[in-house]
């Protein structure tokens, strides 16, 4: 018998148990929505393709389709302005679909960002969190969008299972999104979709190992019913455990989530629902930097953490959307959303003092923490005509409320090393800290509010489309004391936020681009050493300037921007009194690529070009030096090939390059740059009338030991980064049945 399947444009003949086990490295070419045999035909099965009308932002055109190839989308979600063809925005976009992130085994929203030329992947200080340095800047996890919404997904740690698409919005946004609540996303914003259910019945089943013996259950089910099949219903339940590549470390991961949609004639709605439980044992840490230059890397899959060392983290979540069509070319629209987390951590994060030796210390960190967000924002959006001008405004208002418990308590130091770990017994917790571990009080509150207007002007036949805007943002936040609950120090300011983008297309296939755009956080607060402790800056303004242009080829886009943003900072200045004078000044040139070169072979990659300096810092010795953990290039270079000799094998290959960077303000502790080759293949074939996938990867093929950042501290005061380790060579290979 001979399976026939159809992933996007491509026709795929695939021989019936050709191999399956023994072509283990191997994955379906293409998308994952392949589903049961619709009929058979003289020993031929047809998998019919799923088209997905479904939308996971309640959208009436539906989720952005993939572009050639299936491993990036044509566009994306422009923030208030909504779902756009990356072709007709004047910003730089990439929305890297489902079929990728399972293509790639991806675990995390960290793996997805493998791919991106622009993003470099890190950890929060003192934790693992997940952050991701856009351009130069600093997006922590639980700065990440969830179908348009802050502050939703579990803050250190967010599973690949979640979600339909991963799309990136570079550069700075605060008209698009709103503030962001941690004071970051400066050079560029993340937002998952979550997933829906697809016309025809779901029904994924994957098992898989990896390296250190960890195993991966998973289970993708949807349906839809009702009239017209209006309702839409789509579970997904997922289980990680056992050990990693790094030696004696340890993670478990269970998520559970559900998508509901409903699409009527003039009302659609969406909502989810999800719970994630992450337990860390033994991870291995992040590495400050005493009075000492940088030591070299030790093995990749060496691990000095303490054994009683460990991280657990538990999130409920949920999110609501629906549009309702006023008009026909008005429609109104609402979202809301919440998250309630718990965690509870004993860390151990290593410094070391002698660069040579690798000798230092640690003390214990124990901390637990709440963590409660409430969401939403309404709006409007319309079309209408003056004349020949086209116009597309929307109107939103938004709401973002976060509260934060927090209790934490200390240890003695201990000696320690990084090339030769020394492990204790678990040393008592009880010097200094703030709160009660097992009943943390409110120590932080922070609200946001804000109100958008924007129009996009489409002339000349469309030809010329320009984008105008404003946005008023409040951000209001509050600090209390973690033993009694006092307030210690409030902040209210507000500030409005323009935009101006417009986009030229002289001929079919090239848009030339330019927008100014500015991104808002809050003000750093003054250290202990100033003569004004304690007092709060006015909200920090960043200017982003960027020209680009991009070319559609028909299978081949072709994008490149320049761009230069100013993001303010604060220092103590010869008066002793901490003001804002000082500034980081980021710019630089993207060249990126995606697509089909031909019909059998795939490209997704690009480089980045970054001149990162500090800038009126005060001090000699830092002034107009690299900002640090910020590399002057970074590239990625991916390829697939579908193997004609063995139809449904398909294999791929990413490498990715980054230069060195300064784990310090003062530029004096220099970490090599380093390249890393990951390899992959997919092999599909039908096993009883049903799709099967077996997939396979090595990540860090050559095992190569290398710091995979310098870390970055957000605060203004600081003037050290910390590192951390890139991972070992990591085999991964799973199976997933579609029946």
């Amino acid at each position: 018998m001979i399976l026939t399947s159809k992933f996007g444009s491509a026709t795929i003949k695939l021989l019936p148990k050709k191999s399956a086990i023994a072509v283990m490295l191997a994955f379906a070419a293409g998308t994952v929505f392949a589903q049961d045999a619709q009929s058979e035909k003289e020993g031929t099965v047809e998998l019919e393709e799923v088209k997905v009308s479904a939308s996971a932002d309640a959208n009436a055109k539906g989720l952005m389709k993939p572009y050639a190839g299936g491993q990036v989308a044509k566009g994306g979600r422009v923030g208030v302005l909504g779902n756009k063809d990356a072709m007709d925005t004047p910003f730089s976009i990439n929305a890297y679909t489902n079929a990728l992130i399972q293509n790639q085994q991806a675990r995390s929203v960290g793996d997805v960002l493998l791919n991106d030329p622009s993003v470099r992947v890190a950890r929060g200080f003192g934790n693992f969190q997940e952050s991701y340095f856009i351009r130069g800047f600093q997006l922590y996890s639980d700065s990440v969008a969830y179908n348009g919404l802050y502050g939703l997904l579990p803050r250190q740690y967010i599973a690949a299972e979640l979600f339909e698409r991963v799309e990136v919005l570079r550069g700075a946004s605060a008209f698009l999104n709103g503030s962001s609540p941690n004071g970051d996303g400066i050079g560029g914003s993340i937002s998952l979709l979550p997933k829906r259910a697809p016309n025809d019945p779901l029904n994924l089943f994957t098992a898989g190992w990896s390296s250190g013996n960890q195993q991966l259950y998973s289970a993708d089910l949807a349906r839809r019913f009702g009239p017209d099949d209006s309702a839409g219903i789509r579970l997904n339940v997922s289980k990680r455990d056992g050990g990693t590549a790094i030696d004696k470390e340890h993670a478990d991961v269970d998520l559970v989530s559900i998508g509901l949609d409903w699409r009527g004639e003039k009302l659609r709605l969406s909502g989810d629902i999800g719970y994630q439980d992450n337990h860390l044992k033994q991870t291995r840490t992040n590495v400050s930097l005493g009075a000492t230059g940088v030591p070299r890397a030790p093995r990749s899959d060496s691990n000095w953490a303490q054994p009683w060392s460990y991280s657990n983290e538990r999130d409920t979540f949920g999110a609501f959307r629906g549009e309702y069509d006023l008009t026909e070319k008005v429609t109104a629209y609402f979202a809301g959303g919440f998250r309630e987390s718990h965690e509870a951590n004993a860390l151990a994060n290593l410094t070391v003092n002698d660069s040579a030796t690798g000798a230092g210390n640690f003390f214990r960190f124990d901390n637990t923490r709440e963590d409660s967000v409430r969401t939403g924002e309404v709006g409007l959006k319309g079309k209408f005509d003056t004349d020949s001008i086209g116009h597309d405004v929307v109107l939103n208002a938004n709401l973002y409320h976060y509260d934060k418990n927090t209790a934490f308590a200390f240890g003695s130091f201990l000696n320690n090393n990084l090339y030769a770990p020394v492990y204790y017994d678990p040393p008592p917790a009880t010097a200094g800290g703030s709160g009660v571990l097992s009943d943390p009080k409110r120590t932080g509150r922070t609200i946001l509010r804000s109100v958008a207007l924007g129009d996009t002007l489409s002339m000349l036949n469309n030809q010329l489309l320009v984008t105008l805007g404003v946005r008023h943002q409040e951000i209001i936040a509050s600090v209390y004391d973690g033993n009694n609950g006092a307030l210690t120090n409030s902040y209210d300011k507000s500030k409005v936020s323009p935009v101006f983008g417009a986009v030229v297309k002289p001929w079919d296939g090239i848009s030339l681009y330019a927008n100014y755009i500015e991104g808002l956080s809050q003000g750093a607060t003054a250290p202990q050493n100033a003569a004004n402790v304690g007092q709060t800056l006015a909200p920090y303004e960043s200017k982003q300037k960027e020209v680009g242009a991009k070319f559609d080829l028909g299978k081949l886009r072709i994008t490149t921007a320049y761009f230069t943003t100013d993001k303010p900072r604060g220092f103590v200045n010869a008066a002793n009194v901490f003001t804002s004078q000082g500034k980081e000044e980021n710019q630089g040139v993207e060249l990126m690529a995606y697509g089909q070169l031909l019909p059998s072979l795939r490209i997704l990659g690009g480089i980045t070009w970054l001149d990162a300096k500090q800038k009126n810092t005060g001090s000699a010795a830092t002034e107009d030096k690299q900002t640090i953990g910020i590399p002057d290039r970074q590239a990625n270079l991916g390829l697939e090939w579908d193997a004609y000799m063995v139809p449904g094998l398909t294999f791929d290959a990413r490498v990715i390059t980054t230069g060195h960077v300064y784990a310090n303000g003062t530029n004096t502790q220099l970490v090599a740059g380093w390249t890393r080759l990951d390899i992959g293949a997919r092999y599909a074939t039908d096993i009883k009338g049903h799709l099967v996938t077996v997939r396979g990867r090595i990540d860090n093929l050559t095992d190569r030991d290398y710091w995979a950042s310098a870390g970055g501290s957000a605060s203004d005061t600081a003037n050290f980064g910390y590192l951390v380790l890139g991972a070992p060579r990591t085999v991964t290979v799973s199976a997933q049945l579609d029946f």
